[in-house]
Parts: C-alpha cells; structure tokens; sequence
C-alpha cells in the first residue's frame, strides 16, 4: 500500500515538474519574441521562420541575469530541449550546443506533441484563465471545518460552472475532468485531505498560471506550490533586506507572515520572480519558510485626509497602463490609503511612471482611497487588461 502511494506521490510530482517547464517555457518564448531574439533567419539561401541562434540565446540569458555562465546557460535551455519546448530547427542536434545554430519552440511550428497529460495541463490553464477573466461567484472566502479558506470553490459550483462554459456536457464528464485536474496538481482540496467529489467540499487551484517563473526554476526537479491566493497573484521583496539595490525576487509567505499584495497578471508570464501568496491555509509543508516581510517603503504614514487637504503637497497623476504577455508590474500594499510597494523596472507600470510611494486615488474610476489593497488587488485582477490608475505623488518627487 505504501509502495502505490509512494508511486502515485511520485507521479503527481513529475506532473508538476512537466507543468512547471512548460510555463517556464512559454514565459521565455513570449520573452524573446517581445526582444525579437525570436526571427526569420536565412541560411543557404533557406528561410527558418520563427527560430533563434542557440549562441545568441545564451549570450540573451547572460545579459539578462538569467544565468551566471555559460555552462548554467546551457543546462536551462537543454531542460526544454528534453521535454519538447524546443528543438533544432532540422531535428539534427539532440542536445543544445552553445554554437551557431538555429532552435525553435514547438509552439511556433506546430510540432508541440500534445499527449494526454500536456493536454489535461493546457484546458486546466484555459480553465484558471478563464475564471481570472471574467466575473465569477465561485472563488470565494469560504468556511470548512471551522478554517476560512480564501479563494475557494464549493465542488458542486465548480461543475455546475464547468458545463454552463461549456467545458464539459455532463455532471459525471465534469468530475472526471476535475479529478484529472487534481493529479495534475492543479487544483486540492484545501486542507489536502480529499479527492475530488462532485459535492460540497472546498478546493482552491493549487497552481498559478500567472506566477512569474524564474529560468533557474528548471534546475529543481522538486515542485513547491501553495494555493493560489486572490490578494497576492505576483508578491515581491527584496533578496537581502540589508542591500537596497538587490533586484526583487517573489516568496511564499507562511501563515503568519503576510505580504503585501502585487498584481502581476497574464497567460503565460515571464522571469524575474516566482510565485508570492497570501492565503488563510496553511502552506504545504515543503514550502520554504519565509524569514522576513518587507517594510513598508513609506517614509512616514499618511491619511486619506491629508492627501486630499488643501495646499497639500501633492499632486495627482492619471496613469493607463496596458498588461503585457507578463502582467502589469507592481506592488500594492496598505490601507486607507493605499501605497505603491515596489515597481518591476521592466514592466507596463514603470512604462507608464508609476513610482514606489506613490498612493493610489482610483482604479478604472472608482475611487479607492478608503479601502485596503486587498480591494484593490480584486478591482485590477477582475478587470480588463488595460487599467487606468489615479495616483498622488509628494510634489519634487
């Protein structure tokens, strides 16, 4: 008995580690086609359309901090040579060679080999796309066994959604399909005690789509996921609170420890930090835990009403910023009102200049500045792609 749990325990793990790549792998693609890494090249008068120079990629990665030499280079990128992200664009070389040669991702020529498990991983995104997309009544703060889970869905809603999306046509299909999901790692039941059962038990999506992964994330087999969390899709901090000029990195919070809540949305993301959230259960036990949380970058805390006092010292922006492939960039934290936290410097909101410290007036229209960020982070995530912010900054700023 203990042999076939052990067996089913391994198999799930593999299933999370294939899903991680594959994420990983389209977050890199979308990447490099934005950088235009990603061409058509010619070569003995032959034109390879959509493909990449295996040296010129290393030397991308390097550049790009997603590596620290070359040799780390080549690791990351074999890891998606091996399971079929990428290969050469004649199907000559088996293993990724630092040289000048062309590669390609599958996605872009059609040649991706959609097997049952990848294709159980690609309706589960579809799935967790579309119920981040739209408005919904399934995902909420609810109660089991006297624990309040955020971001939970009652069974029994969840297939009733299934078949009114047209997922699935009958109730029987829908629990298939969500027991599959479950193997998968995508969803749990969300004190990990239960399989999945077309009733009233509670389950969250146990994997997010949107976490920002970082490359170096191929190199551990090992897969640690928490329940996706509402308040806290993308969370940063810096890696050494003692060195201000550490670039930010996500972490998963324990129970105790809070984070404040960064919006970072979209299909497939990209690198830079994996995956922060805020979540009333317990994280699973092979969570790291986490030994800090960020200090508000506040230098003194402010009210509503001296913001809007008059003759005070600050002025107010309006700022449209447009989600890319990896999301929108920021942090968001405090209450009443709230405060920019920290910025991604490579992301749509620095485009579009918003700054730590600025406070947050309004969000597509409706004010904001007597609510938390966890209000705000629901307002960002439910809406469009395109939001439009109202910021108030100090003046010389």
């Amino acid at each position: 008995m203990e042999e076939i749990e052990n067996a089913v325990q391994k198999k799930t793990a593999d299933l999370e580690h294939m899903a991680e790549v594959l994420i990983t792998g389209e977050q890199l693609r979308l990447r490099l086609h934005e950088e235009k890494v990603i061409k058509d090249r010619r070569y003995h008068l032959r034109t390879y359309p959509n493909c990449f120079v295996a040296k010129e990629l290393v030397d991308w990665l390097l550049d790009h901090k997603d590596a620290t030499d070359r040799n780390m280079a080549i690791k990351l990128v074999q890891k998606l040579l091996d399971h079929s992200v990428i290969h050469h664009v004649c199907d000559e070389h088996k293993e990724f060679k630092d040289a000048k040669l062309f590669y390609r991702f599958r996605k872009d020529d059609g040649t991706f080999p959609l097997d049952s498990e990848v294709q159980v991983f690609t309706r589960g995104q579809r799935i967790y796309e579309k119920l981040m997309t739209t408005e919904n009544y399934l995902m909420q703060t609810r109660e089991e066994e006297g624990v309040k889970y955020q971001r939970a869905f009652v069974a029994s809603e969840f297939v009733d959604w299934l078949i009114q999306e047209g997922e699935v046509a009958l109730r029987s299909e829908g629990e298939q399909l969500c027991c599959r999901l479950l193997e998968h790692g995508i969803i749990q039941h969300v004190a990990n005690k239960h399989r999945f059962v077309d009733g009233n038990l509670l389950y969250q999506f146990r994997m997010n789509f949107r976490r920002r992964r970082r490359l170096v994330e191929l190199l551990n087999e090992s897969v640690s996921l928490a329940p996706d969390s509402h308040e806290s899709p993308f969370c940063l901090r810096k890696q050494n609170p003692d060195n201000p000029n550490t670039s930010f990195l996500s972490v998963s919070p324990t129970k105790e420890i809070k984070i404040g809540s960064a919006v970072r949305r979209c299909s497939m993301s990209s690198s830079c930090g994996s995956s922060g959230y805020y979540s009333s259960s317990p994280a699973p036990s092979s969570s790291p835990p986490l030994l800090s949380n960020p200090k508000s970058v506040l230098k003194r805390s402010v009210t509503t009403e001296e913001l809007l006092a008059p003759g005070a010292p600050y002025t107010k922006k309006t700022l449209t910023i447009v989600g890319d492939a990896v999301g929108w960039g920021f942090v968001v934290r405090g209450n009443k009102p709230c405060h920019i936290q920290a910025v991604d410097p490579s992301g749509p909101a620095a485009i579009a200049g918003m700054k730590v410290r600025q406070f947050v007036v309004s969000v597509n229209g409706l004010n904001v500045l007597h609510v938390d960020y966890r209000t705000v982070s629901n307002l960002i995530l439910t809406g469009q792609r395109t939001i439009v912010m109202e910021v108030m900054e100090e003046i010389n700023f």
